[in-house]
């Protein structure tokens, strides 16, 4: 597989606007743990192995258990998270998926149950965010850290 762009390197000043897009994301005022487990879910939907192995790391160190993140990707038949986080990962994957789900009212509806409006932006936001950066990072091949090691093979 031929390398392809750097896209930190070849477009400093655009991604030097995701940072900043992201980092106020992170100070929106949700919770870290939550938005964790939207960046996770995003990224499993969207097969980003980098961003998995990345937020599944951050996930960890806001104290998030391993059998949380083991059974995110079956959040719908798992007791383990509360209605708020489902109505967010509900609402992650109708954004995530928008062209098969167009955002249903039904998950519309949920959010809103959980989740001031200002809330539903920041949220929103996120989620944006999140399928932005796993979009950047499939698209140019990040390289999953453990296949980046000299000892790999």
């Amino acid at each position: 597989m031929n390398p392809r762009l750097n896209p930190y390197t070849a477009a400093p000043d655009l991604l030097k606007a995701m940072i900043s897009l992201s980092e106020k994301v992170e100070s929106s005022g949700l919770e870290k743990s939550l938005l964790e487990l939207v960046k996770i879910r995003a990224s499993q939907i969207n097969g980003c192995a980098f961003c998995i192995h990345m937020h599944t790391r951050d996930a960890r160190a806001h104290g998030e258990t391993e059998e949380r993140i083991y059974l995110l990707n079956g959040w719908r038949e798992s007791p383990l998270y509360t209605e708020r986080e489902r109505a967010a990962l509900r609402w992650t994957e109708a954004l995530t998926l928008v062209s098969q789900t167009h955002a249903p009212d039904a998950d519309y509806e949920a959010l809103q149950a959980h989740f001031s409006k200002e809330e539903v932006v920041k949220l929103t936001l996120a989620i944006t965010t999140i399928n932005a950066w796993n979009r950047i990072a499939i698209g140019f091949r990040s390289i999953h850290p453990v296949a980046s090691r000299s000892d790999a093979a």
